[in-house]
């Protein structure tokens, strides 16, 4: 098959198939599996792209996650009065917050920096990326 840049959802159903194909072939052009790969991933990239959450809605979920409570956010925010200027949107997180939250919490730091509102799109990790990952770092038994 002959590489290309995949403009349709045709062309990108065929480049999976093609991956999926030397991925199974245990003699497998390495080159060329990255080649498509790559080909693969920009299209996803550009066509399968997922909304970054809210700071605070992130905040929420992770509470919500772990079973805690806004109270439960002492030790990153400081202060009770700070907590709920934060959660209430009338207080942006500052940078020693967001250390604190992306730290204690594991919220990405990557979503707590934007600002309130303001959300981005990223891409969606996929079946074949995680697929090749593996492939690419084999886990030693």
């Amino acid at each position: 098959m002959k590489a290309k840049v995949l403009k349709t959802e045709r062309d990108y159903k065929a480049a999976l198939a093609y991956v999926e194909r030397l991925m199974d072939q245990p003699s497998s052009d390495e080159d060329e599996l990255e080649l498509w790969s790559l080909l693969v991933e920009n299209y996803e990239e550009s066509h399968f792209s997922i909304a970054t959450p809210d700071p605070i809605e992130a905040i929420r979920f992770r509470l919500e996650q772990a079973g805690l409570q806004s109270a439960d956010l002492l030790p990153y925010l400081q202060s009770k009065s700070k907590i709920s200027e934060v959660m209430n949107g009338k207080r942006p997180l500052s940078l020693s917050m967001i250390r604190s939250l992306h730290v204690g919490l594991k919220i990405p730091a990557e979503v707590l920096v934007q600002e309130s509102g303001a959300s981005t799109t990223r891409p969606r990790p996929t079946k074949l990326r995680r697929k090749i990952h593996r492939r690419s770092h084999p886990v030693a038994a």
